[in-house]
């Protein structure tokens, strides 16, 4: 049974948490667990790059979008490239976090862009992997935290944790938010998810999961709340909304702006029709191997979901996993992306790790090999997507 109350109880705001040095070193073990899959899988990439002519650094720290946030990092805001007819890509489309902690970690240490930027990155991985344990543990256990934090790593598009992206910054703020919301500390779940907000567009999933946990124990209180709750309530959209109205401020526009912006890029949301459209031509024209692996990998996040909610999971993981997927399946453009965009959604794999560690007691060797199964395949995926391809991840 679950170790914290469901979709139909409250959340357990003052459970007493366990501590000490066996629960530090347990965090410690599912860390070091997560950056020696994600190590291994770096080490494959590079031997592709090589075999293949290729500079394995520059595949990781400067390729697609690593070259936007670099730029925004080094000259701020003000890039605007028309590579078509009809399409303007405007650097404000990203947001501002992750080149803000590139610019200020080459203030402090003498590195390039690339190998700053990969720096940010991989702390902020393994600063995630930490909060993803934290809230697995919490939830079922050391044991299902550390296979949530290693499933993690080994999803089939979690190379993208290795390269010079912002899903790792999003989903640290993230973790560590809902883990302080389930916990009931309400400023940091607040001032977290402000955070998560300036990460990526989709961060405003991290304030839904926010008012998600709020919400109940505002209705249990009657209303009679600490003044944390609400500062903390209040906090949580603050970064999100805070650099659309900006952003949409720069163009003129404050309110529609930004929006225009993504459209502009091919980005925007239509319920999914633009989506359904390029699945029909995926279908018909047998297009290349990727978008078929996306198109799975979109199917599998959908039925993880499906899995999440009948196992009761707490409303907070459950509202912020939702409002990833029906960004990832109801925006159009860039078809091939939408299994990175639900790379932040972690808690879709709690199914999987409960019933890994079950494997695992009752059959240790089936457990093994699923384990080794999954890293082959996602070693091998990763290094196709940054080696072999040549579209945007």
């Amino acid at each position: 049974m679950s170790r914290v109350s469901t979709l139909s109880s409250p959340l357990p705001l003052a459970r007493p948490e366990a501590g000490g040095r066996g629960a530090l070193w347990s965090a410690f073990v599912a860390a070091a667990l997560f950056a020696a899959v994600r190590a291994a899988g770096v080490g494959v990439v590079a031997v592709a790059a090589w075999r293949h002519g290729k500079d394995p650094a520059a595949l990781l720290g400067r390729s697609w979008d690593s070259l936007w946030y670099l730029r925004i990092a080094a000259h701020g805001y003000g890039a605007v490239e028309r590579p078509h007819p009809g399409v303007v890509h405007n650097d404000l489309a990203f947001f501002p976090l992750y080149p803000a902690l590139i610019r200020a970690v080459r203030t402090v240490v003498p590195l390039g862009g690339g190998a700053a930027g990969l720096v940010v990155s991989w702390l902020a991985a393994s600063a995630a992997a930490w909060g993803i344990y934290a809230i697995g543990d919490r939830l079922h256990g050391r044991a299902v935290g550390t296979a949530l934090t290693v499933l993690w790593g080994l999803l089939p598009h979690s190379v993208v944790l290795s390269l010079g992206y912002s899903e790792p910054v999003l989903t640290a703020f993230a973790a560590w938010s809902l883990y302080a919301a389930l916990t009931g500390r309400w400023v940091w779940a607040g001032a977290l998810a402000a955070l998560a907000g300036l990460s990526r567009p989709n961060g405003f999933a991290v304030a839904l999961g926010v008012l998600a946990a709020a919400a109940p124990a505002v209705w249990r209180a009657r209303g009679r709340v600490s003044h944390r709750l609400w500062t903390g309530v209040a906090l949580a959209p603050l970064g999100w909304t805070g650099y659309v109205l900006w952003a949409g401020r720069r163009t003129g526009d404050t309110l529609g702006g930004y929006f225009r912006l993504q459209r502009l890029w091919g980005s925007r949301f239509d319920f999914g029709i633009g989506a359904l459209r390029f699945v029909k031509q995926l279908l018909l024209h047998r297009d290349a191997f990727l978008f078929f692996a996306a198109l799975v990998l979109v199917a599998a996040g959908v039925l993880l979901y499906a899995l999440l909610v009948l196992d009761r999971a707490p409303l907070p993981l459950v509202v912020y996993s939702g409002a990833l997927l029906v960004v990832a399946c109801g925006g159009s453009g860039f078809f091939q992306c939408k299994p990175r965009f639900l790379l932040p959604a972690f808690p879709l794999l709690l199914p999987l790790a409960r019933a890994l560690v079950r494997t695992a007691r009752a059959r240790p060797w089936h457990a093994a090999a699923v384990a080794c199964a999954l890293a082959g395949l996602s070693f091998a995926y990763g290094a196709y997507l940054v080696v072999i391809t040549h579209t945007p991840l």
